[in-house]
Formats: C-alpha cells, structure tokens, sequence
C-alpha cells in the first residue's frame, strides 16, 4: 500500500524524462555509489524523500514540487502545466477560475 504518491509521481517524471536511477540522483547531487539505490528506494516506497530533496529531484525533471504531493491524476496534471506557465500566464488562469469560482 502506497503511503504518498511520490513513487508513482517519481517514476513518471523521471520515464518521461529518459533519465535512470543513477542519473537523475546524480543530477540532483547525490553521491554517484549510491544514487540509484536511494532513488530505487523512494519509488519503490520504501523510503520519502524529505522535501528538500524533492525540490532538487523537482527542478531537475522541470516539474513544479507540488505535481509530487498530489493524490489525484488530474490534479497533477493541472499542478504540472501550471508549473511550467510564466507568471502572466498563471496569473490569467487564476482569474479565470476565480471567475468560474464566483459564478457556480
């Protein structure tokens, strides 16, 4: 049983990047000996990472921290095109939905 999505989150972010184990945890500054067991272990869920080394695995694969916390399929995707919206853009989607917020 999956305790978070991280490990569902992390594989996909890192197939759809063509990366292995071993060259996403070097890329993110883990120690090349033990880079892909560690990344092995957390999508295997047998251990999280702490927040800080999700924010480096994160920016590394060009995803926003978020897209890794969240539950829900579509939620991700959501969280993943608005991670890689400039500020204008993020800013017109948030209007948007305030709009449809106040209206329903």
């Amino acid at each position: 049983m999956t305790r978070t999505p991280i490990p569902k989150r992390l594989k996909e972010a890192r197939d759809r990047a063509g990366l292995s184990q071993a060259e996403l945890g070097v890329a993110t500054g883990m120690d090349p000996s033990g880079a892909s067991a560690r990344m092995n272990q957390y999508e295997r869920d047998r251990h999280v990472p702490d927040f800080q080394t999700l924010k480096r695995i994160a920016s590394v694969l060009g995803y926003p921290v978020l897209y890794f916390y969240a539950e829900d399929d579509d939620l991700a995707e959501i969280l993943l095109h608005l991670g890689k919206m400039d500020d204008g853009e993020r800013s017109s989607v948030l209007a948007e939905l305030r709009k449809s917020a106040c209206r329903g």
